[in-house]
Parts: structure tokens; C-alpha cells; sequence
């Protein structure tokens, strides 16, 4: 028999490490199968086509946790082509799968295609949903929960469950008759009402035992309205918003913009005395206040809450709003995606390579008022841009180089890697925008009214302002990001309202490294980037290739 040889101190921190290299780099495969189908359903009391996941309305809820490998094979029973986007999941080197007219191919009606990503280093709360034809006016969305790993503890109790609570605007009519009326130049009507996980009022129920605290993660989900989510008599402790972890604050009542997530935890009460009490979705800067009305109930409620609803702010009282935004705080000492701590990341100590200032407006182009970015409208090609680059087939894209204001173009920003970018969001219209880029989280450092100019940068907050994927732009004001372009490929930076981005106020950011940056797509390593799916749905110029 062999003798048993100790380890040495040495071999014995070495083993160590290793293990726990394995345990933070472990991951999952987990597999998904969606049939995306038509469903009459009447939310609000008036019968309509919903788009549902599986016969869910909202689609089921994808659970994951850092580094897993997510499959989703979507069957597409629609009579239209179809594509899913991942809201703030990050797709680490591979727009391939981002799920966006200028990345992907539709999936054809009868047809299915199976999304493959890793959720590299995230982790938060998140919502997916229809990216073409105003599909998303009709359902079809869902939360997303990404939970951290084992190694890294949460950086509050662990809560006694976790709900998704999908508030959104809700209009009754018919989506290709509001996609017909957005191509006609009539822009979206006021919506009809606001839903709480796809229910109308008191029927989104959540029940609560008493003392035990719970995680609602929270997405608006809608088309185009703010809204002000509120419980009665339980106050929320704010504790995350897309992959950040925040100072912990409490709030009577959350903004929530277009296509933003939050995290809050909400303690039961230790006797409830036989009540139910509301929670609350009311539409913000509107004309006429719309709620959306749910339900906490307790073991021995007697029935659904009575009196009046818990109020919240003025409808159009901006300066809470803006103040709001301003009270939140990265968490510079907690752990997220990975053990350091998320302060260990100094992006105000980054230089700045380049500043864009992007101002919105809406502008009649060929007799048709279009969104435009800097004068310019998003105009789609026949083949997705990916494509097109991958195949050497691109004509010259174009950004704000137009001869003539305003105008359509295919709008690309061509950027290097880790380029590390200042943009301003000016917006001189008198509805409060809300923005998102795909592949990235940014550094909110300043908002603010007025115009911007360089003097607003003294105001900037360098040290722990949120990192978040989706942010509002006040009416006649500014809001200012920094970003490292650590992620190569083709990222969308769009409106997040509905019919902003419809009629064209998007853009591309395409990243290559400084060192392919002649090379063709094909050549590119897979270190750098993901290479074209095996299974990649070709259409336009590149079918037959």
C-alpha cells in the first residue's frame, strides 16, 4: 500500500484557490422550450389578441444565476415573424443573439430558433420581450431573475420568497391597428389602463405571511408611460436595479420609467388585524391619472382592501421625480457578479476618449413624422447589419453625416474597443424620454434642466452614481452617462417608448478591437468574439450565402 502524502501548506492554498475558482467560474446549462401563440384575452374587460409564452400571459419567469448558459428554443405559432430581446442581459462578445431587427433574422411564422447565451458575470432583475412590428403592445414579455452565486452572499437577509411584479400601460386596442396608426403619422393614443402582471384591477394577488420580508423585482414593461409604484402602509426598502446593487434606502413610492427594473424588499406586518392593503401602479405626466391595482393579502384578511388608494406624488410633479433619481447610491462596499466589490471599478478616474450628445425630437420626414436622433431617423436595411458584416456586404452606414436635416439613414457609431464614451441625452420636447443600450451597463453621473454645456461636468458624480442599463431624460433637460465599451459586436442604443423606436430613434454602436479592426468578421477570434451560430437564421442579401 502507497502511503498518504499531507499536502504541503503551499499545494494546500493552491488546491484551495483552485476550488474556489471553480466554484465561482461553475455554471449551468439550462434549457427553455416557448411556443410563442395568439391567445383572446380581455385584461381590461375589452376581448383582444394577447401574444403568450406556453399559454402564459406574462411568459414564465426565467430563472438563472451568474455564468449560466441559457438556451430558449421559440417556436413562432404567430401569422408574423418574430424576435425576443433580453433587457439588460448583457450578451458578453455576442450580439448574435441580442435579438434586434440589425443583429438577428426574424423567426418566420411556423418556424423556431434557439437563442444560446451566458449570463457572464450578472446578475439582477430583468424582463424580456417582443422586439419587432409592436408585437410587445399585444404581450409577449416576461421577468428574467438572475441570482448570484453561492460564493457571493447577497448583500441583505435572504427574503423569505421572491416575487416579479410587471407593471406596464395597456391599450385595448388591436397592435397592428395601433402599428397601422403609428405608419400613418397618428402617434399612440392615451392607454386605456395599467396592468400588474398582465391582471386589471384586484386580481394581481401576493400573498404575504406576516414578518417574513419579500424581494419584489419590479419592471415597467409598458409602451410608453412612467409609473409610480406604491403599497399601502409598507414601505420598501430599495436594494437593486438592473445588475447594480444601491445603497440601502427606504421609499414610500418608486418612479419607474419605460423599460426600467428595481429590487425592493417589503417586510410583512407582524398582524395584518384581518386587512388586505393595495399595491399601486399609477401613470406619471399624463392627462388623466390611469392605476393599475393589486393586491397584498394576508392568512386572515377578510376580503379585498377597502378605502381610498395610498396616494402618491403630484401626476405632474417632476422635481420629486428628479430628486428621486439623484437620492440613489451604487454600493461601493458589495459584491455582485463577482467577489470584489463593485466599488473597486473607479470609472471617474477613466479618461474620457469620446463625447456624444444625442438630442431626440420628432420631425416630418417625406411628408410622415418620424423620432429622430440628431436629426436622423433609423432607417432598417434589408439584411441585418451582423449580417451584413460578417459577409462583406455593407454599404456605407451613416451617422448625423447627412447632407440634409432632418432625414432616415442607417445610423452606426463605429467605436474600439474599451473606448471609453461620455454621452449626453438632451431632450427638448416636453414628455420625459427613457433610453436604453443593449450590451452594457453605464454610469448615470448628472441630470439636470435646461441645456447641457461643459460646465455641468463640475456637477458630475465621479464615485458612486448607479450603474443601470435603461434611463429617463426629463422634458427640456439632460442626462448624462459614461460607458467602457468593453463588449465587442453590434449594440442597439434606442428609445425605450414603444413608438419612439417604431419610427426610428435608434441607433448602432459597433465595437471591434483596435486590433481587427480591418480584419473581416469571419477572421475575428472567438477570445474577442462569439463566432456566427451554427445555426443562424440568414435573410435578405445573405440568404443563399
Amino acid at each position: 500500500m502507497n502511503p498518504i502524502r499531507l499536502l504541503t501548506s503551499s499545494e494546500l492554498c493552491l488546491c484551495t484557490c483552485f476550488l474556489l475558482v471553480l466554484i465561482y467560474r461553475g455554471w449551468s446549462q439550462l434549457f427553455y422550450d416557448w411556443t410563442v401563440s395568439y391567445s383572446q384575452l380581455a385584461p381590461l374587460g375589452v376581448d383582444k389578441q394577447v401574444i403568450v409564452i406556453n399559454g402564459m400571459f406574462p411568459g414564465p419567469v426565467l430563472y438563472a444565476s451568474t455564468n449560466d448558459v441559457v438556451n430558449v428554443n421559440i417556436h413562432n405559432n404567430l401569422t408574423e415573424p418574430f424576435l425576443m430581446t433580453w433587457n439588460g442581459v448583457q450578451m458578453r462578445k455576442n450580439s448574435w443573439q441580442d435579438g434586434v431587427q440589425e443583429t438577428n433574422c426574424p423567426i418566420l411564422p411556423g418556424q423556431n430558433w434557439t437563442y444560446s447565451f451566458q449570463l457572464k458575470d450578472q446578475i439582477g432583475s430583468f424582463f424580456y420581450f417582443p422586439s419587432l412590428l409592436l408585437h410587445k403592445a399585444a404581450g409577449g414579455y416576461g421577468a428574467i431573475h438572475l441570482n448570484n452565486l453561492p460564493i457571493i452572499p447577497i448583500p441583505f437577509p435572504q427574503p423569505y420568497k421572491d416575487y416579479a411584479v410587471l407593471i406596464g400601460d395597456w391599450f385595448n386596442a388591436d397592435y397592428r391597428d395601433l402599428r397601422a396608426s403609428l405608419e400613418n403619422g397618428v402617434f399612440l393614443p392615451h392607454p386605456d389602463g395599467i396592468l400588474i402582471n398582465g391582471l386589471g384591477p384586484n386580481q394581481a394577488r401576493f400573498e404575504f405571511e406576516p414578518s417574513a420580508t419579500y424581494r419584489l423585482r419590479i419592471s415597467n414593461v409598458g409602451l410608453k408611460t412612467s409609473l409610480n409604484f406604491r403599497i399601502e402602509d409598507h414601505p420598501m426598502l430599495l436594494v437593486e436595479t438592473e445588475g447594480s446593487y444601491l445603497i440601502q434606502q427606504y421609499y414610500d413610492s418608486l418612479d419607474i420609467h419605460v423599460g426600467q427594473s428595481y429590487s425592493v424588499l417589503v417586510t410583512a406586518k407582524n398582524q395584518a388585524n384581518g386587512k388586505s392593503y393595495y399595491m399601486v401602479a399609477s401613470s406619471r405626466f399624463t392627462i388623466l391619472e390611469h392605476s393599475g391595482i393589486g393586491v397584498i393579502h394576508y392568512p386572515d384578511a377578510a376580503g379585498d382592501p377597502v378605502g381610498p388608494l395610498p396616494l402618491g406624488p403630484g401626476l405632474s410633479n417632476y422635481n420629486f421625480s428628479i430628486e428621486q433619481a439623484r437620492s440613489m447610491r451604487w454600493d461601493l462596499i458589495a459584491s455582485a457578479a463577482r467577489p470584489n466589490p463593485q466599488g473597486s471599478y473607479h470609472y471617474g478616474t477613466i479618461p474620457i476618449t469620446r463625447t456624444l450628445i444625442l438630442e431626440n425630437n420628432v420631425m416630418v420626414i417625406g411628408s410622415k413624422r418620424r423620432f429622430t436622433i440628431n436629426g436622423i431617423s433609423f432607417m432598417h436595411s434589408d439584411t441585418p447589419l451582423k449580417l451584413l458584416d460578417y459577409f462583406q456586404l455593407n454599404e456605407e452606414s451613416k451617422y448625423a453625416a447627412a447632407a440634409v436635416l432632418p432625414s432616415s439613414a442607417t445610423s452606426v457609431v463605429d467605436a474600439f474597443y474599451r473606448d471609453f464614451f461620455h454621452i449626453v441625452f438632451q431632450n427638448p420636447l416636453l414628455e420625459v424620454q427613457s433610453w436604453h443600450i443593449d450590451g452594457y451597463n453605464f454610469f448615470v453621473v448628472g441630470m439636470g434642466w435646461g441645456l447641457w454645456d461643459e460646465s455641468k461636468k463640475a456637477g458630475y458624480n465621479i464615485v458612486d452614481a448607479v450603474s443601470r442599463s435603461t434611463v429617463q431624460v426629463y422634458p427640456l433637460s439632460w442626462t448624462a452617462i459614461l460607458m467602457e465599451l468593453d463588449n465587442l459586436g453590434t449594440w442597439n442604443l434606442r428609445s425605450q417608448n414603444a413608438e419612439n423606436w417604431y419610427l426610428g430613434q435608434e441607433l448602432y454602436i459597433r465595437v471591434k478591437g483596435v486590433w481587427n479592426w480591418l480584419d473581416e468578421q469571419s477572421d475575428i477570434s472567438a477570445r474577442d468574439e462569439a463566432p456566427i451560430p451554427d445555426n443562424v437564421i440568414k435573410c435578405g442579401r445573405a440568404a443563399d450565402l
